[in-house]
Order: structure tokens, then sequence, then C-alpha cells
């Protein structure tokens, strides 16, 4: 049976180690392990980030790379074909699939029809597993742990898929980390997430003062207001209202670190000299960690 890559909460830590090693390796010294190998990319939703980090990985490792960057317009979606169709034509093509697609459940529907791996790279306001895992992949770089950490989690929270995707595997395998949720109230984390953390015995707390909170954490893991998600009423009332610039930069302890998913678009206001020079502007680290971490991850899923 293939490994389907669905969610968050599927990696445990032991995983997640193996993991994290395997991609320190290929950090230092690639090789041809996926060599005559092909991954299919079919996103039906923008990507910069996440899809050429995939194709990239592939490439790097010695595969090859059949792609579609919008699906949702380019493919037989646009005559009606469903996803479950499309799955099974495309998976007798290649070794792996990587999905993203705007319907949460998209991917799990994938993986139900395909005799090979299907990795989800998002499935609207659900998850994005390999977001958590190179989000945890980069706490593990800069910390050299994964546990014990204060993380303030900011902006809008009730549809962003990467905090969400981050709190299930900070939950499961991480141990005595602490979290703040600093939102909008109409962009609150949503109950769901909340419970999961009750049942895992990991300390949360809301907060609405940024300039607060920030001299207290460790990692400050921003996010954008998803405007594609949200009504345009909602959007003006939470844009702008949670922003890191030289206003409360300083406020930062100096051993603490910003991360972003990307993209941004306000929420993060630096000089470019800072973004380069201070050790605290960990975003671009993060990006180039999802290089690494996935070739790990298409390793693990094609090669077992």
């Amino acid at each position: 049976m293939p490994y389907h890559i669905i969610e968050a909460q599927q990696f445990d830590k032991e995983i997640l180690f193996k993991l994290f090693e395997k991609a320190d390796k290929f950090r230092m010294k690639i090789n041809n392990c996926l060599g005559g190998k092909i991954l299919a990319t079919i996103f039906y939703e923008p990507s910069t980030r996440t899809r050429l980090s995939f194709e990239s990985a592939m490439l790097k490792l010695g595969g090859l790379i059949i792609s579609t960057e919008n699906a949702k317009e380019f493919s037989s979606a646009i005559k009606g074909e469903s996803i479950e169709d499309t799955i099974r034509v495309i998976s007798p093509y290649c070794d792996c699939i990587v999905i993203r697609h705007y319907e949460e459940g998209a991917a799990k529907k994938a993986s139900e029809v395909s005799d090979i791996p299907v990795i989800n790279a998002g499935d609207g306001k659900g998850q994005h597993p390999t977001q958590a895992l190179l989000d945890v992949y980069t706490i593990y770089r800069e910390f050299g742990k994964i546990d014990n950490l204060k993380i303030a989690m900011v902006g809008d929270l009730a549809n962003g898929r990467t905090v969400r995707s981050l709190c299930y595997l900070l939950g499961k395998c991480g141990k005595d980390n602490e979290i703040i949720f600093v939102s909008p109230e109409h962009l609150k984390m949503k109950d769901d997430i909340l419970d999961f953390l009750r049942k895992k015995d990991v300390g949360f707390t809301e907060a609405s003062d940024l300039k607060k909170i920030l001299p207290e954490t460790d990692i400050v893991y921003m996010t954008r207001i998803q405007k594609e998600r949200i009504s345009k009423e909602d959007y003006e009332k939470a844009k702008g209202k949670f922003i890191i610039n030289r206003d409360n930069f300083h406020l930062i302890n100096k051993n603490a670190r910003i991360m972003h998913p990307l993209p941004r678009v306000d929420e993060i206001q630096l000089t470019l000299q800072i973004e380069n020079e201070d050790s605290r502007v960990a975003y671009f680290r993060q990006a180039e960690n999802g290089l690494y971490i996935r070739m790990a991850l298409l390793e693990f899923v094609i090669n077992g």
C-alpha cells in the first residue's frame, strides 16, 4: 500500500527526526536516489514555494517532473472531471502525486483512489502538512529542539491551514510547548484545534496585544490575512491589525525567531538590511528548508 501524506498528525516524533536527519544529509550531499522516478504536481490553487520546492527537490534527486500549474483552468477539471477520475488517470503516469486543491478534503479523496503516494500540498482551509513539516524542521535547526518553546501564532488563524497543521504537529510531537494565539476577533483559531491542544495537554492562551507578547516569545509565527477566503468587509476589518515593523521589532527577544510561511503582504515591514543581517529573521531560511525536507519526504514515500 502507498504511504500518503494527508495530515500533519500522521507524523510521529520518530519519523520526524528520521526526516530531519535525511534532510541534513541532503543539505550536505545530494544523490541520485530518485533517478528514473516521476513526480506529478497538480495544483488547483496558486503556489510558488510549495510547487517549485517539490519540483526542485525531485529534479535534484535525479527524478523527473510532469506538472500543471493551474489545474483548475488548464486540466479536465474545467470540463467537470472529478478529482477521483483525474487521479485515476494520472497515477499510472508517475510514481508520486503532489496535489493542492481549493476544497478541504480533496487530498484525502485523491488518496482513496490512488495506487501511488499522494502528498497534500494544501487543501482549502484544511491542512498543509508539508508546510508544518518544514516549520518544525526550521524550529529544530534554529533552536536544536522542538520542545519547551513559547510560540505566538499571529494573523488569520481561522483560515490559515499552515497554523492549523503546525498546531497538530507541535501538539503531537512536542513537549511542554506553549502557544499564544493573536488574531482579530473574527478570525480566531477554531475550536477543533483548541480541543486537540487540550487533549494533548498543550498550554495555550489568546491575546489581542501583539506588543505585549513579543518580549516573552521564542517564535513569532506571522501569517497573512487570507483575503481570498473571507468577505471584503472581514478583510478590511483585519487588514494591517498585526504588523512587525521598526516600531515593535526591538521588543522581540534577541534569541527569538520570526517565521512566516509566505507570501507576506503587509504584516512584516522590515528593512532589507535587517532581513539580511539580523538572526531573528528566519522566514527565508524557513523557505529554503522546505527544499531539503521535501527531498527527504519524497525519498521516504517513493523509495519506502
